[in-house]
């Protein structure tokens, strides 16, 4: 197994809200946007489920610094294409007023089928999450990782966590996201499955009784994507800031090469049921980084800033190996000390009890080092008056 970073490859899906600047509501513009993507992003950049969001795709990238500096690329020119519609862009899960109820689906065939299959739940959908895949060619290796990768899913949901609130209301929540998510069929922990074959066997049933209509379909927090030779993990909620898309990209990728040595030394590990895995996510969906989180791998509940730091020092091995600790470590305990971005949306609506000041705030963290406009630049400048 190689330990060389560069062998682990890395592609970062992040969905982004479409802000309204007058009203700072959801607005139904992707399209707009889309028609002003300069050309060398126009395939990693396009609609999703509803048209008041709008999703990027990195092309691979097999460093951090290639990670940052994509994500910046990307994060400007989208961005600067929403200027230019007169629009801005938001980096977090929900948003903090508007209704579901006002948004449109995007007018696409995959996404009229959703529409027509699941009704209600699609028209809720208006949340954002980040997917990172992780190149892992050889299927049955990837089967292993996510065995044991199922285990480590909680902190990265609790240090993602960015929604707190829906429909004006403080949900009580860290990643109210991730709740909503919850519903569809084929969502949460996957199960633990010893084989590829009992993978394929599981998927073909689904599909056989109606419950997908293809694999792609399968929305587990983590999963063999079906168009590219990874692992996908989709649990995370999207981050505002580029600090923090990076943090959990290292992070996936160690505890990738970290199971991945596990495998290959046979080390044992738990296969802990789902039940108990779904209840960790609840956790740290409902608490974030501010209660005790479960440690699944331990079979035991303790405080999340622990449980971060148990993560990180299962992955300071590799993390060191690949040069990343002092980056990846430095990055978490900002977090830690800072808080998610569900703490600090918190904090301020707080300042003001404005759910329009919790947008701006939202927006001016979103193009944080990545962009200056007229319009961002003066949110930025209000922002750190608060």
């Amino acid at each position: 197994m190689s330990s060389d970073p560069k062998s682990w490859s890395i592609g970062i899906e992040e969905e982004y809200q479409i802000i309204d600047p007058h009203t700072r509501a959801l607005t139904s513009a992707s399209q707009s946007i889309l028609s002003f993507i300069e050309p060398d992003l126009q395939q990693h950049i396009d609609s999703e489920l509803q048209s008041s969001q709008i999703e990027t795709a990195s092309p691979i990238c097999y460093t951090l610094s290639e990670v940052r500096n994509m994500v910046i690329h990307m994060r400007a020119g989208l961005i600067s294409a929403a200027a230019k519609a007169n629009c801005w862009i938001a980096a977090a899960a929900t948003h903090p007023f508007s209704h579901w109820n006002e948004q449109q689906i995007t007018q696409k065939p995959r996404y009229q089928q959703v529409q027509q299959n699941y009704q209600q739940l699609s028209h809720e959908q208006v949340i954002q999450g980040c997917h990172v895949h992780i190149g892992c060619p050889d299927r049955e290796l990837a089967l292993q990782i996510i065995n044991r990768a199922r285990l480590w899913l909680a902190p990265l949901l609790a240090l993602s966590a960015n929604s707190p609130y829906w429909l004006k209301a403080d949900t009580g929540y860290a990643s109210f996201r991730s709740i909503i998510w919850s519903r569809w069929p084929i969502a949460g922990p996957p199960p633990y499955i010893p084989t590829s074959a009992a993978y394929n066997d599981l998927i073909r049933l689904f599909i056989r009784t109606g419950t997908l209509e293809d694999a792609s379909h399968v929305y587990w927090d983590i999963r063999l994507s079906e168009h590219y030779p990874t692992i996908e993990f989709r649990i995370m909620d999207v981050c505002m800031t580029v600090d923090e898309t990076v943090m959990l990209t290292g992070l996936i990728r160690a505890l990738v090469q970290t199971c991945a040595e596990q495998a290959r030394q046979g080390i044992p590990y738990p296969t802990v049921p789902n039940e108990v895995l779904r209840a960790a996510h609840w956790r740290a969906a409902r608490y974030g980084l501010e209660q005790d989180l479960t440690d699944a791998d331990a079979g035991s509940i303790i405080p999340a800033h622990e449980l971060i730091e148990r993560f990180l020092l299962l992955l300071r091995p590799v993390l060191k190996e690949n040069n990343e600790w002092a980056e990846i470590s430095t990055l978490v305990n900002a977090t830690l000390r800072h808080g998610n971005g569900a703490m600090r949306q918190r904090t301020a609506f707080k300042n003001t009890e404005r759910h329009q000041d919790v947008v701006d705030f939202i927006v001016a963290e979103t193009a944080r080092g990545v962009a200056q406009h007229p319009l961002v630049a003066e949110l930025q400048h209000k922002v750190a008056q608060h």
